[in-house]
């Protein structure tokens, strides 16, 4: 029988002895078998213990190491059997990393179905309630409710639009527009009139502007005039 075989058994017995005694101070516990905490706590356990094996087999199997390097070529003897020795425990840290494997994947599925039972169990609650929830309400009297919801819904959709229609006489806003400008025509007419109305436009041709010789004598007649204009002006001064 191997060690670790012999480790699993004395753990089981060691187990079942203190359990047995539980047994007997509890006055013979349920033979339904443990529930679902119970067993995902004693996986936990379970995987505790086998983590410290394997720190201790690691820690072993460096001291082994050790041990061989130590003795090397000078003491054969000694150094292989460091080095059987680590096999050996090597063998066992590899058998622990399996069961550790199998023991996660067992407790991860115990939890996933302890859930699911919950969520279940959560569910029918639920359901339990809806359902006397429901046991109080008549259909044929929810119906009826609806129904009067709805015309009562209709009947305040009317009284808004009653409320919101125009009160009174109705008139042509087209009408109201041309009356507009037409007040607006009068206000710029009394305006015009206020400040002396706009110059009248001449009906008759403007004559062009005389242009070289012509012109020329134009401007000296009208000197002429002036100066003359300028003498009389004088004389009877004097």
């Amino acid at each position: 029988m191997s060690k670790i075989t012999k480790f699993f058994k004395g753990s089981s017995s060691s187990g079942s002895s203190s359990s047995s005694g539980g047994r007997s101070k509890h006055h013979h516990r349920s033979k339904g078998g443990p529930s679902a905490g119970e067993a995902i706590h004693k996986l936990r356990e379970t995987e505790d213990m086998l983590t410290k094996k394997q720190d201790y087999l690691e820690k072993r199997i460096e001291q082994e190491v050790m041990v061989a390097k130590k003795h090397g070529t000078r003491n054969k003897r000694a150094a292989l059997q460091a080095l059987k020795r680590k096999k050996r425990l090597e063998q066992q840290l590899t058998q622990i990393d399996g069961t550790l494997s199998t023991i996660e994947f067992q407790r991860e599925a115990l939890e996933n179905s302890h859930t699911n039972t919950e969520v279940v169990r959560n569910m029918g609650y639920a359901a339990q309630a809806m359902k006397k929830v429901h046991e109080s309400m008549d259909l044929n009297k929810i119906d009826d409710l609806m129904e009067d919801i709805n015309e009562q819904q209709d009947v305040a959709r009317e009284i808004n639009e009653a409320i919101s229609r125009p009160y009174g006489d109705t008139f042509d806003e087209d009408e109201l527009l041309a009356e507009l400008e037409e007040l607006e025509q009068e206000d710029m007419d009394e305006n015009l009139k206020s400040m002396g109305g706009l110059p009248s436009v001449p009906s008759a041709r403007l004559p062009s502007a005389p242009s070289g010789r012509v012109a020329h004598r134009a401007t000296a007649r009208r000197r002429a005039d002036d100066e003359e204009d300028m003498r009389m002006l004088a004389s009877w001064g004097s």
